[in-house]
């Protein structure tokens, strides 16, 4: 920093005329103004988890700070040289007077997306925590659309995710109509699967064990199928019984995670519409368990499980 400091003031003393003397107090001005200017270029971040799904929340950096680009967000999601995370979740003012936060979701690959449940869970939870005389219920903003939270009594963490879509064109998805079931040929292998717009797009395959599926080889083939024009996220979902189900989700732009929010609902509700599940499921994860509730079509989807902080800090963009 010093040295920084030191590299820009020779550069400020060398700009003037010949023979220009500084007035006194000038050099310690413009040192205090170079510091001002470089702590504008630090963002004050929250790391979070939700069923080991692990973000950086932070407020959206100033003007003044730059721009947050795609090659940046890859820096601060290396897990070895940056922060590393599955997303990052930029908070911005409240678009509309109604709700507490508009957020934005970056995959680690520094693509933005619509929606992420998890992520929204754990905003939901940061919130109450820095405010919590503003109740347990709050209402949040994103590209996906407008979630409702609740933070329970027992630390868990509510969200309602919205009514799924499974109008193809809502992903988008190139088919030629709404259906239970479609299907695919990826490696010379036949699939069939489901899909569900939860704010952002999803297919989910039934396969008879998670801990044997194919997640590495068939995630990527799935996610870049020209099938979806803006890629998808890919669900393996293993149904144990009408009320419990195991899960794997390749996501978009990150691959693997031991948890997705939005993944989690998706395999839900594709299971729902095809009749292999109640209303009440639970979802088992490489990262833990949550809960899903949807009565049916036309309803809002809740989703339910933990959202924990882990560390706080600063880092330069």
């Amino acid at each position: 920093m010093a040295h920084t400091l030191d590299r820009l003031l020779f550069f400020f003393k060398g700009s003037g005329h010949q023979g220009f003397t500084q007035p006194p107090g000038v050099c310690a001005r413009r040192r205090r103004a170079l510091r001002g200017m470089l702590r504008g270029m630090r963002i004050e971040f929250s790391k979070m988890q939700g069923l080991g799904n692990d973000f950086v929340v932070f407020n959206a950096p100033p003007a003044s700070a730059g721009s947050l680009d795609s090659d940046k967000l890859r820096a601060l999601a290396d897990r070895h040289t940056g922060i590393g995370f599955d997303q990052a979740l930029m908070l911005e003012s409240p678009r509309d007077a109604a709700t507490r936060v508009f957020y934005r979701i970056f995959n680690a690959d520094g693509s933005e997306v619509e929606q992420c449940g998890n992520g929204a869970r754990c905003i939901a939870a940061l919130l109450y925590a820095q405010q919590p005389g503003l109740g347990r219920e709050l209402t949040m903003e994103s590209g996906g659309g407008t979630v409702r939270a609740l933070i329970r009594e027992d630390g868990l963490v509510s969200v309602t995710m919205g009514v799924p879509n499974f109008d193809p064109a809502r992903l988008p998805m190139q088919a030629r109509g709404e259906a239970p079931h479609y299907s695919l040929s990826i490696a010379g292998t036949e699939l069939e699967f489901g899909a569900v717009s939860m704010g952002n797009p999803h297919i989910v395959l039934r396969v008879a064990d998670v801990d044997d599926a194919p997640v590495a080889a068939w995630g990527p083939l799935l996610e870049h199928h020209p099938m979806f024009p803006q890629r998808t996220n890919v669900g393996f979902m293993q149904i144990l019984d009408r009320r419990h189900i195991r899960l794997r989700v390749f996501e978009r732009g990150v691959g693997e995670t031991l948890a997705c929010g939005t993944g989690i609902c998706a395999a839900v509700a594709v299971g729902r519409r095809q009749g292999l599940l109640d209303a009440e499921v639970t979802v088992s994860l490489r990262g833990g368990e949550a809960r899903v509730a949807w009565p049916g079509a036309g309803e809002p989807l809740w989703l339910t499980g933990p959202a924990t902080a882990v560390f706080t800090g600063s880092i330069e963009i």
